[in-house]
Formats: structure tokens, C-alpha cells, sequence
């Protein structure tokens, strides 16, 4: 394969699970790839061992104060090393064909968006993107001619089936959802959960945050609003049903009856395999599904008592403006809380519903609207866990 005929990529993120995996897939087929830049948080052990495995033309730190220790790592090598946030929107803004954003965090937007203003294909695998900056991040990519593509399994899978050319068709979508490790407790049972039971995933390998977020469903609510921006549906034609399998990943009901499942293994590298590839797709080492092995699969609708996080995203949805931001931010200041054992689980919720009710929408134009109003969120469910008693935060670990 010649230098014309590679795709050119550039991982925004490249030390983290989904950073990990799209790394791995480039690596099993290194002469269809040459790579642009690798970006990381902190980790500069492994983005010099990425770096310099993938012979990448630039390597970025986005902690500066690890700069030094990253341009020891690379010595030699004559890969371009930065540091801090301009380095970090300078690796996104590169000429990549192809970009991953899984910056986590508000810390994704402005790379992201750079990346989209150069009109590149950007896999998406940030949630703050859209739920924080949809309309804006949507607006800019049709002005671009930037390609978002879904890296979450659950928007990849209705991305798949998703007929774009006959939009109109479509009646609805699903997205399904594990129901995380407390499907069948009782609301009051789920009071004096741990960290470690809520972390305890039963199906996806994942980080502690958005573990909780499985839990509470709140990651679900974040897929309504990022499915609301990715396919241009309103709430009522966005469905979430709880499957315990994480067999099925999304439906797309279309207006003569038919039903298109995506159907795979609960296995990261198959999206992120499908957004690398596109609009062709490409081997990864995914475990191939045994229907007849699996013999039975479950679907429920989701308990609203018991999961009260996909009201409150929904209602952020349909309000609009600053209020999905306002959602996001305070629900990880809280999931912070409950982790560090200063709120208990139920609180979670409760202090994301406080910050919708003292900060209502807002006109979000540019990502200085977005940053501004993550501040206030963070700052108004910061003030309300400091302020209120505890007596339900669990005190002791328990095993997971």
C-alpha cells in the first residue's frame, strides 16, 4: 500500500481503554495506516511506547507538567513532542483524514471541535461532545463537511442500520442498556450501595465513572441526548429498553414494519473497528456471537422509579440550551462524591435534579458559553453535597 493510499490517522486519547484498542486495530494492519498524532493525559510511559511503535509524527502531553519527562521518552526518536492544551488542539488540527476523540471530560471539546472544522472524519467516543456542545459541534461539521462517527456501541449499532438517504422512514430507535449491576433492587436496597458494588459492571469492562453511570443510567440518558444530535430525532422517537445480555446494541423501527438490529459482543473493539474502517470495514479480534449457545435473550422497559437519571436527562433534552451541560457536570460531580464516599448512591441523582432547578437553559453559542456554564454546574453541585448531611453515604467497603 502506498503513502497516497493510507488513511492518515490521529488519536486524541491514546492511553485510555477505547485510546488502547484503536491503537491495537492500527497496529494489526500498520501499512494502511500512517499515523499523525497520539495524544495523552499523563501517561507518558505509554504514549512514548505508543509513539514510537506507531511511528507517530507528533506526541502530546496535555498535563505540561510531564512535558520534560515526555522529551527524554522521545529523545532521539525525531518525533515532535508537546505539552498542555494549545499542543493538544494543535495534534487534532493536523492534516489526519481520520480523527478518535475520546479525550475524556470537558478537556475533549476544543480538540474535537478542531478537528471538525477541518472537515475530517471524527470518531466520536466523548460524551461530553454532544451532550455538552451538541448543536454546536453538529452545526459546525454539516459547514465543514466533518463526518461524525459514533463510537459508543449503542449509536454505532443504530448508525449501522440507520438509513440516512431515507431519514423519513424511520419511526424510531432504541438503544439498549444492561441495566447495570442493580436491574432488580429495590430502590430503597439501592441506598447503602458501595462504590465497589456499583462499579462491579456485569458485562463491560469499564472505568469506575462510568461504571456508576451504568448504575444509575445516567449513561443512558447521555446516549438519548447524543442520539437526539447524531440522527436528528426528537425525544419521543428515542427509546431505551434494558437488555441484560449486551447482545443487542440498537434497533431502528422503520415505517413499513421492518425492525434492524445490530447484534455483537459486548466488545469495544467492534465499533471502534466499524468507525476505523468506514465506510468499509475491517478484521478485529472481537469474540463472534453463538446465538445458539446464548439461547435466550431479555428485553424489559426501565424501571423510572428506580432509574430517575433518564427523566432528568430527558427533561435537560427537551429544555435544551445549557441545560444538558448543566446535567453533565453535575452529575459527575457527584458521581466523584459518591466514590469518595461523601454522598450515597441515591444522592446522585437528587443533587443532578438541584442543579437543573437553580441553573435552567441557557443559549449555548461557543465553547466559552459551554466552559462557563460547566463551572457554575460543577461549582452549584459542589455547594449543594457540601452543604447537606450524609447519613446514607456508605462508610465501608464492601466486596464488589
Amino acid at each position: 500500500m502506498t503513502a497516497a493510499q493510507q488513511r492518515r490517522v490521529t488519536i486524541l486519547g491514546s492511553t485510555g481503554s477505547v485510546g488502547c484498542n484503536t491503537v491495537e486495530l492500527v497496529e494489526a494492519d500498520r501499512a494502511a495506516y500512517a499515523v499523525e498524532a497520539l495524544v495523552a493525559r499523563s501517561n507518558v510511559a505509554r504514549l512514548a511506547e505508543q509513539a514510537k511503535r506507531l511511528n507517530a509524527k507528533f506526541a502530546v502531553v496535555a498535563d505540561d507538567r510531564h512535558y520534560n519527562a515526555l522529551k527524554d521518552a522521545l529523545a532521539g526518536s525525531g518525533i515532535e513532542v508537546g505539552a498542555g492544551a494549545t499542543a493538544v488542539v494543535e495534534a487534532a488540527a493536523r492534516p489526519a483524514d481520520w480523527v478518535m476523540a475520546a479525550i475524556v471530560g470537558a478537556a475533549g471539546l476544543a480538540p474535537t471541535l478542531a478537528a471538525v472544522r477541518r472537515g475530517a472524519m471524527v470518531a466520536l467516543a466523548n460524551k461530553e461532545v454532544l451532550v455538552c456542545a451538541g448543536a454546536l459541534v453538529t452545526a459546525e461539521a454539516k459547514r465543514c463537511g466533518a463526518r461524525l462517527l459514533p463510537v459508543d456501541s449503542e449509536h454505532n449499532a443504530i448508525f449501522q442500520v440507520f438509513n440516512f438517504e431515507h431519514a423519513k422512514a424511520i419511526e424510531r430507535i432504541v438503544l439498549t442498556a444492561s441495566g447495570g449491576p442493580f436491574r432488580e433492587r429495590a430502590r430503597e436496597a439501592m441506598r447503602d450501595v458501595t462504590p465497589e458494588q456499583a462499579v462491579a459492571h456485569p458485562n463491560w469492562r469499564m472505568g469506575a465513572k462510568i461504571s456508576v453511570d451504568s448504575a444509575t443510567m445516567m449513561n443512558k440518558g447521555l446516549e438519548v441526548i447524543e442520539a437526539h444530535h447524531l440522527f436528528g430525532l426528537s425525544s419521543r422517537q428515542i427509546e431505551v429498553v434494558v437488555h441484560p445480555q449486551s447482545v443487542v446494541h440498537g434497533l431502528v423501527y422503520y415505517s413499513d414494519g421492518s425492525v434492524l438490529a445490530q447484534l455483537g459482543s459486548p466488545d469495544m473493539r467492534t465499533p471502534i473497528a466499524n468507525a476505523l474502517g468506514w465506510p468499509g470495514r475491517i478484521p478485529a479480534p472481537s469474540p463472534r456471537l453463538d446465538l445458539a449457545k446464548l439461547a435466550k435473550l431479555n428485553f424489559e422497559a426501565p424501571d423510572p422509579a428506580r432509574f430517575p437519571a433518564l427523566r432528568l436527562a430527558r427533561a435537560a433534552m427537551e429544555v435544551g440550551g445549557g441545560a444538558p451541560c448543566v446535567l453533565n457536570a453535575a452529575n459527575e460531580v457527584a458521581v466523584a462524591a459518591f466514590l469518595d464516599r461523601r454522598i450515597g448512591f441515591l444522592e446522585i441523582a437528587d443533587t443532578v435534579e438541584r442543579a437543573l432547578d437553580l441553573l435552567p437553559g441557557r443559549t449555548i453559542g461557543t465553547l466559552d458559553d459551554v466552559y462557563a456554564l460547566d463551572r457554575e454546574a460543577r461549582a452549584a453541585a459542589g455547594g449543594f453535597i457540601a452543604s447537606r448531611a450524609t447519613p446514607n453515604a456508605p462508610r465501608t467497603a464492601a466486596a464488589g
